[in-house]
Parts: structure tokens; sequence; C-alpha cells
């Protein structure tokens, strides 16, 4: 099957596996598993902060994120999209007591006058009291869609004058920063907090790391045990951390590629009536109106390719480590011989 409802099926390389089953491991509860504390140690160096906390999911991480920059009452300021608000079963509200303003924002991308315009004035106690921003970078439901790395600092500008926290959801920052040419510690500089998966894009089982600075991060252990995130010997799944870093890193540029030649293929086909911009791993298409989705998607997997509905005939196609280059001209082929 040519499986590309997500990036997150993909599973670990013989060359993965092999430093899985060589890693030196410890009892990470007790802080002793040096292969997690050395993968901490790499992402905080690497985005120039003072610390860093490896979480079983991105959702715990963002969670957790939350929950240090904010009291329970107080408000959040997101995009409609975001995933901390659709996608991680109201944990906003179930673990931090706080709601989220909701921006109308380009493709799950809002700007700093959104920003500025949804703050509740802070001597009005009738309404909850804003107290963070988070981002997400790339956008999942925006299509892999990346933020102009301008407006984010203008973000952080108006951040730093209402005194707010800014939290970056980084699940697929490094498609980010390898189709935008950027650096990490740029992001160090601007975010207070950052969440980083490694099971996408970079291809590891599971897992993800919060970055942080000292005066916020110095709880996140606290309430990763709280959230039950507290764990043993996971230096095995943090050493398939290091390898991606090393190894599965600049080859999203080809996830990127073959991204941008699907969603010219089916920009060409007489049933595609749309196809959103492609700027990473992400397209996201939608059919002609009359065509029923449902039957669509049980042609395609008959053919032996996977894809996801999303309702209403907006479908998406996930690029990542497991899709070759075989795959892809088949997958291709077969697109172009749809009616």
């Amino acid at each position: 099957m040519i499986d590309l409802k997500s990036d997150t099926v993909t599973k670990p390389t013989p060359a993965m596996l092999e430093a899985i089953m060589n890693a030196e491991v410890g009892d990470d509860v007790y802080k002793e598993d040096p292969t997690v504390n050395l993968l901490e140690s790499r992402l905080a160096e690497m985005f120039g902060k003072d610390q860093a906390l490896f979480f079983p999911s991105g959702s715990m991480a963002n969670q957790a994120a939350i929950k240090l920059h904010t009291q329970p009452g107080e408000q959040l300021i997101c995009d409609k999209w975001a995933h901390v608000y659709n996608y991680e079963g109201g944990g906003a509200s179930f673990n931090s007591g706080v709601s989220c303003k909701l921006v109308d924002g380009n493709r799950g991308m809002i700007t700093a006058a959104q920003v500025a315009e949804n703050i509740n004035p802070p001597d009005f106690y009738h309404s909850p009291l804003t107290s963070l921003v988070c981002l997400e970078n790339t956008t999942n439901k925006g299509g892999g869609a990346c933020y102009d790395f301008e407006e984010i600092q203008a973000i952080r500008k108006v951040c730093d004058e209402h005194q707010l926290g800014l939290h970056l959801d980084g699940a697929r920052l490094f498609n980010a920063l390898v189709a935008k040419g950027e650096s990490p510690k740029q992001y160090g500089e601007v975010f207070d907090t950052i969440s980083v998966c490694l099971s996408k894009g970079l291809g590891t089982p599971m897992g993800s790391v919060l970055i942080g600075d000292e005066k916020l991060m110095k709880n996140a252990m606290r309430v990763r045990k709280v959230l039950g995130g507290g764990m043993r010997q996971i230096g095995f799944m943090a050493a398939a951390g290091l390898y991606a870093l090393e190894n599965n890193v600049e080859r999203l540029a080809e996830d990127h590629q073959r991204a941008q030649e699907l969603a010219t293929t089916l920009a060409a086909q007489a049933y595609v009536k749309q196809v959103e911009p492609v700027e990473t791993n992400i397209i996201i298409f939608y059919l002609n109106d009359g065509i029923n989705e449902v039957d669509f998607l049980k042609r395609l997997e008959d053919r032996g390719v996977i894809i996801s509905g999303m309702g209403q005939g907006k479908l998406r196609i996930v690029t990542h480590l497991g899709y070759t280059q075989p795959m892809h001209e088949e997958l291709m082929e077969i697109l172009k011989g749809l009616v």
C-alpha cells in the first residue's frame, strides 16, 4: 500500500533500529537515562534554550506548555484551526482550566494585528485574562503552511507589550526550517516554549520534546508527572530521536519536492476543483461538485493508495520518509489514470 494519510505512519529504518538497539539506557524518572539526557541537552542547545524535556506525545508536550504558562480561568489566543484546540481532546480546558480565543487566520496562521485586537483588557474582570498566544508552524489543517518569520517577530513584540507568553506547537517545525532556510536558534530567540515532534517527518516511533527557558521549565517535570508522562528506559526512543536529528532533517526537502509534484499533477486533473498552495509535505485538494468523496477514496484504495478525507470534498495527502520515489512515480500515474 501507498499510505499517505499522514506522516505519522512511518516506521524506523534499519539504521534507526540499530541505534535503538544499541542505546545506553537508565531510569528517566530519576533522570538517569543518559541517552534521553543527551537528546534533551542537544535540542536545548540547538534552539539556544536552557532546558528541554522528552514527552511521549506532542499533545502532552503542548498541554504541559499551556499549564506552565497559565492559571485556571485565563485564556489563550490561537487560530481557529490550531491543533491545541481542535485535536487535543479539549485538554486546554480539562488540564489547565483555560479557554481559547479563536482567531480567523489564513491557513492556520494569525497576524500580530489579530493577536493585539483579541487581547482582553486586563483590568476588565468580567472577561478571562489573556495570558498566552499559541502558534503552529507548519500548520496542520492549513496544509503545511509556514509563517513568515517577520510576522512571528511582530507577534513577539505584541506579547512583550502585553506581558503574554508565546508558545510554538512545532510538530512539523523542522519542515518549516528546511522549507524556509531558517535556523532553530531564530525560533529559540522569540518563543518562550517550543514543542518539537520526532515521530512525523523525522520518522521516529514516538516522542516530542518541550524546549524552553529555565523560569518556565523548572516545573515541567512536575507537570509531566501529573499528566502521566513519566517514563523509564525511554532512551531507546531518545536514540531514535538523536539518529533522526543527524540523518533525517535535510531529507525533508525530498518530501516537499514530491508534494509539489503531486500538487501539480492533481491540478491538471479534470476531477479536481482546486489544490491549495503547497509549501512543505501536505497537499490539500478539493474534488469537483458531484464527485462522491467516499467513492473516490475507495477507488484509490482499490489501487493500493490511502489518503485522508476531510469531508465536503476536501482531501489530504502527506508525503513522508516511507514514501519512496518508485511509489511516487506509481501514484502520479494512478492519479492521471482516474476519470
